[in-house]
């Protein structure tokens, strides 16, 4: 197996990096190959602009599908974007790391996504969900949060983690990964150092447990169901015959019409 991780945190002593460094570990004894990409050392740029393209398709006017699409096609993407998705093409599994910054990952991953997610390449209208570039392939978040589960639960303070970790699944998805279940490490707060106070360290120190064991069973690490391109109708709403899998896809009942 091939592994490729994604580490957006602009510390390399963070615990993101930390838990970064405890996948790589743990699925390189398995017997796995494994890449990664720290963007901030990398110094990626996560702003897609004119600039990245040598050989623009419109030079009077920057429309970003159409000139990602001409750089496909006469195979001038980025070098950069390139790369990156040579490390995708190579891995059966993609790890995200990052931690959420205002219930959000990092302008650095979105940037990331932005760029290397490339219309043309990596996706198109034809090639997404069931069809798409990186079908067969799984996907998974390693997500750091500063309070507790509770917090997070369906009713917490926080909001639900399922449905904010959403949009990131669902570009995986998107673009053909099988997602597979978050691993969420609670009570990581900002300014936490991994060798604080002992209560502080066995806590991290049961959360790199927990990772470890997660990448050891990944075979039997369920996935998060989405709809495919099957279940939507001409019309773009899905079908009445189609599973419901998120309250971000739902049908208007005549109940909620009254």
């Amino acid at each position: 197996m091939r592994a490729h991780i994604v580490i957006a945190h602009p510390e390399p002593k963070s615990y993101n990096a930390h838990l970064a460094s405890v996948a790589k570990h743990a699925l390189e004894r398995q017997g796995a190959e494994v890449t990664v990409s720290d963007l901030y050392a990398m110094n990626f740029d996560p702003l897609e602009r004119a600039s990245h393209y040598s050989a623009q398709n419109d030079p009077s006017r920057f429309d970003v599908q159409a000139e990602q699409r001409h750089a496909s096609a006469h195979a001038t993407v980025p070098p950069d974007v390139a790369a990156e998705i040579a490390r995708l093409d190579q891995a059966d599994l993609l790890i995200l790391q990052y931690p959420m910054w205002w219930h959000l990952p990092p302008a650095m991953l979105k940037g990331w996504i932005d760029r290397v997610f490339i219309y043309g390449d990596v996706y198109t209208s034809k090639q997404r969900f069931e069809n798409g570039r990186y079908v067969g392939k799984r996907a998974m978040l390693s997500v750091t949060v500063g309070t507790s589960a509770a917090t997070y639960a369906h009713n917490g303070r926080s909001g639900d983690i399922d449905l904010l970790l959403w949009p990131v699944n669902f570009s995986l998805a998107y673009v053909g990964y099988g997602v597979l279940q978050p691993f969420v490490a609670y009570g990581v707060e900002a300014g936490l150092r991994y060798s604080d106070e002992a209560t502080v360290g066995a806590r991290l120190k049961q959360i790199e447990v927990d990772w470890s064991a997660r990448l050891a069973d990944l075979a039997n690490s369920p996935t998060i169901p989405f709809n495919t391109m099957a279940h939507w109708g001409t019309d773009g709403h899905i079908t009445a015959d189609a599973p419901v899998y998120s309250p971000f896809v739902r049908r208007i009942r005549s109940l909620d019409l009254e």
